[in-house]
């Protein structure tokens, strides 16, 4: 009898702990890895999920990727950086709205001495066309990545084809910006990558922000539903309301105030 009134009791103990955990909703987020590998999602979804009760589980892979999750279903929103995809995703009918939610840019970072000298410009077609001519070490995400679609674009602007199957001097790595920095860093090599990433990069080595400031620069995210009319299992209320606070203005004011050693990493944009 006492060991039956031991049983009931633990039961009781852990019944409310199991219905919370069977209660709590959930939402599946496709993202880019530099919303993770920045530490933003670290800081902004611990506050969403507290007022929301909804957990978000962020799948991270390149802008092409989770774009493509998204496609499959996969994911009930997704959050990236590369406008023309985007468009292209809208307009095959995966989501029904696209949302600007913040920006930051893209930098060029290379070795300490700077045998490209790219530091004599702050173009970013200038500075691919000396790295080109010096045939100046660069890794490339080479992932399908908005970074890596931001690349190829400023390539093309260069009037350079780069191809890492001939020219040795150009290295993918098929991998994202955390371990592309990284094989950067171990090469002394020059990168292109978003500057939330590159601030909190700790694996520096020789690598330093060589060239900043131009307008092609600019690195818009967005963030989509995937369209519940063609799945039935997207949570249609659930994800849009984290679209929804994303760009209200608790959540821009949040993203706002995420930060590295004093330094803003994302600056909200979302339309009223």
């Amino acid at each position: 009898m006492k060991f039956l009134r031991l049983l009931i009791s633990s039961f009781l103990l852990t019944l409310p702990f199991s219905q919370l955990c069977f209660a709590q909703k959930s939402i599946v987020v496709s993202s880019t890895t530099s919303t993770e590998q920045s530490g933003l999602f670290n800081y902004l979804l611990p506050i969403y999920e507290k007022t929301s009760g909804t957990q978000v589980k962020v799948i991270a892979v390149g802008t092409g990727q989770a774009l493509d999750i998204g496609r499959r279903g996969d994911a009930d929103v997704v959050f990236v950086h590369d406008r023309v995809a985007e468009e292209k995703f809208l307009s095959e009918g995966y989501s029904k709205k696209r949302f600007d939610v913040m920006y930051n840019d893209f930098v060029l970072v290379g070795p300490e001495n700077d045998p490209a000298k790219i530091t004599q410009t702050n173009s970013i077609q200038k500075s691919l066309e000396l790295i080109y001519s010096k045939k100046s070490n660069f890794i490339s995400r080479g992932d399908k990545s908005g970074t890596h679609a931001a690349e190829l674009r400023y390539w093309k602007d260069a009037h350079v084809e780069p191809n890492s199957q001939k020219d040795q001097w150009y290295k993918e790595t098929g991998s994202g910006m955390g371990s592309s920095l990284n094989t950067a860093s171990a090469m002394d090599a020059y990168i292109l990558t978003d500057r939330g990433t590159w601030i909190s990069f700790k694996n520096r080595g020789q690598l330093k922000l060589l060239v900043q400031g131009d307008p092609k620069l600019f690195n818009q995210y967005g963030v989509m539903l995937v369209n519940p009319d063609k799945y039935s299992h997207i949570k249609k209320e659930d994800g849009q309301t984290f679209i929804d606070w994303l760009i209200s203005p608790l959540g821009q004011k949040t993203i706002a105030a995420y930060q590295i050693n004093g330094e803003q990493l994302f600056f909200p944009n979302a339309k009223p």
